[in-house]
C-alpha cells in the first residue's frame, strides 16, 4: 500500500486546509496518508473543527509558522525528516511556501521516491520588495529542481510560474482545480438569509455587499473601502458593506473607514453601520446567502475560495482581475472583473451591480451550474490519486 505524507504551512481557515483535509479523508483506501502541519498566526481563525468534522487527526509541528525565523524552521525540519524517516512515504506531497521549502528539503534528504508540490498562491509580486521577491524565487528554483512534479490550481497559475517567473519547465506543472463541499451554499438559502440580515438589521430594501478574507496588505481592503466611500454618495440605494475576517490589517482599516465618513463598526449586532466588521464567521455560507453582492479587492490571488462559494450560492461578483480569477468565474456572465487595484473601474463595476435589479439577477444564474462539478472535492481527489498513481507507476517501470 502506497503511503503519502502531506504537509501543509498551517491549519487556518481557508482553501488549502480544505484541500489537504478532503484528499487526507476521501483518497482511495489504496492509499495510507499521514497528514502534518503547523498552526495559524495569532490573528488567523483556527480550522480544527473542519479536520474533527472529518474524522482527521493529524500530526501538529507548533514550530512550523508562517514568518521565517531560523530556529524555529530548522527544528520544523528536523521534525519533518524524523516523521519521514519513521512513517517511509512513498509520495511526499506539500502545500504552501513554508511546508513546500521545510519539507521538500526533508524529503529529498530522506530519500523520498517522490516529491510533489502544490502552490497554492504565490509571493512572487505585491508581497515583499524587489530583493525580497528575488530572494524567495531563488529558492523556489532551486526547490523545484528536485520535486518530480509540480501542482498549479489554474492555468494562469501554471503561466506564471512557467513564463512570467521561471520557476519550472511547463512539462513538470500539473493543473489540478481546488475542490470543496459545495452543497451547503445552495441549501436553506432562503432561513439563512433572514437569519443573517436580522441578526445585523439589515432590512429587505437593503443591499449588503461583503468582502470575505484575512485582514492583510495583499488583499488591498483600502480599495473596498474607497469605492464604498464613493458609492453611499452616489447612489440613491440603499448600501451596507460587510467586512468578514480578521487579521493585521484591522486596526488601519478601521481607521481608514472612519476617515472616509463611513459610519462604521466593529463586530456590533445590535446597531445600524455603513460599513461593519463581523471578524470571522465560520459558517461563510450563512453570510453568503444574507449578502447580495460578493467582491474581492486583492492585487494577487490563487484560487480565492469565496469566489467559488458566491457562485455556488448565486451571488454576483464585482472583483479585480488578478491571479487564477479568470479561470474561476464567467467575466460578464457570473461577475465584473476590473483592472489591479483600479479605484474608478472596480468602483464603477460595484456601483453597476448594486443599482441594477436586473444585473444582479443575469449574474446569479449561471454561477452554482459552472462551479458545482468543477470545483467538487470529489473531482479534486479523483484528478489527484490517478497523477499518484501514474508517478508511482512510472517510478516501479524505472526501477
Amino acid at each position: 500500500m502506497p503511503k503519502i505524507l502531506r504537509i501543509i504551512n498551517r491549519f487556518n481557515i481557508g482553501g488549502p486546509t480544505y484541500n489537504v483535509a478532503y484528499l487526507t479523508k476521501y483518497l482511495s483506501q489504496d492509499f495510507e496518508t499521514l497528514l502534518v502541519g503547523g498552526v495559524p498566526e495569532a490573528s488567523e481563525e483556527g480550522s480544527s473543527h473542519i479536520l474533527e468534522e472529518m474524522g482527521i487527526e493529524p500530526v501538529i509541528i507548533g514550530e512550523m509558522k508562517r514568518a521565517i525565523g531560523i530556529r524555529e524552521d530548522y527544528m520544523a525540519y528536523r521534525k519533518l525528516r524524523y516523521i519521514i524517516h519513521k512513517f517511509k512515504p512513498d509520495i511526499v506531497h506539500t502545500h504552501a511556501s513554508k511546508a513546500g521549502a521545510l519539507g521538500r528539503m526533508a524529503a529529498k534528504n530522506e530519500g523520498v521516491p517522490l516529491i510533489l508540490h502544490t502552490f497554492h498562491g504565490h509571493v512572487f509580486h505585491s508581497y515583499f520588495g524587489k530583493a525580497q521577491t528575488y530572494f524567495y524565487k531563488t529558492v523556489e528554483k532551486k526547490l523545484a529542481s528536485y520535486t518530480d512534479r509540480i501542482i498549479a490550481i489554474s492555468d494562469k497559475q501554471k503561466a506564471e510560474l512557467t513564463e512570467e517567473h521561471g520557476i519550472c519547465n511547463p512539462d513538470k506543472v500539473e493543473v489540478i482545480p481546488l475542490g470543496f463541499d459545495l452543497e451547503k451554499f445552495w441549501t436553506e438559502n432562503e432561513y439563512k438569509r433572514a437569519d443573517f440580515r436580522a441578526r445585523y438589521k439589515v432590512g429587505e430594501d437593503e443591499i449588503a455587499v461583503g468582502i470575505i478574507g484575512r485582514l492583510v496588505p495583499v488583499k488591498n481592503h483600502d480599495l473596498f473601502l474607497k469605492a464604498a466611500a464613493k458609492i453611499v454618495k452616489s447612489t440613491d440605494k440603499k448600501v451596507r458593506f460587510f467586512i468578514i475576517g480578521d487579521g493585521e490589517s484591522k486596526d488601519h482599516l478601521l481607521q481608514l473607514s472612519e476617515s472616509l465618513g463611513l459610519k462604521t463598526a466593529y463586530m456590533p449586532i445590535n446597531s445600524v453601520h455603513q460599513v461593519t466588521f463581523t471578524s470571522w464567521i465560520k459558517n461563510v455560507d450563512w453570510a453568503m446567502s444574507g449578502l447580495d453582492v460578493i467582491a474581492l479587492t486583492s492585487f494577487n490571488e490563487g484560487t480565492p475560495v469565496s469566489l467559488i462559494e458566491a457562485q455556488a450560492c448565486s451571488k454576483p461578483i464585482v472583483s479585480t482581475r488578478v491571479g487564477g480569477i479568470q479561470n474561476i468565474v464567467l467575466d460578464g456572465e457570473t461577475a465584473l472583473l476590473s483592472e489591479n487595484d483600479h479605484l474608478e473601474s472596480f468602483t464603477q463595476n460595484l456601483k453597476k451591480v448594486i443599482d441594477d435589479e436586473y444585473l444582479r439577477k443575469v449574474l446569479s444564474r449561471k454561477g452554482c451550474e459552472f462551479v458545482k462539478d468543477r470545483f467538487h472535492y470529489m473531482r479534486l481527489v479523483s484528478d489527484t490519486e490517478n497523477l499518484y498513481r501514474s508517478m508511482l507507476e512510472s517510478v516501479l517501470v524505472s526501477v
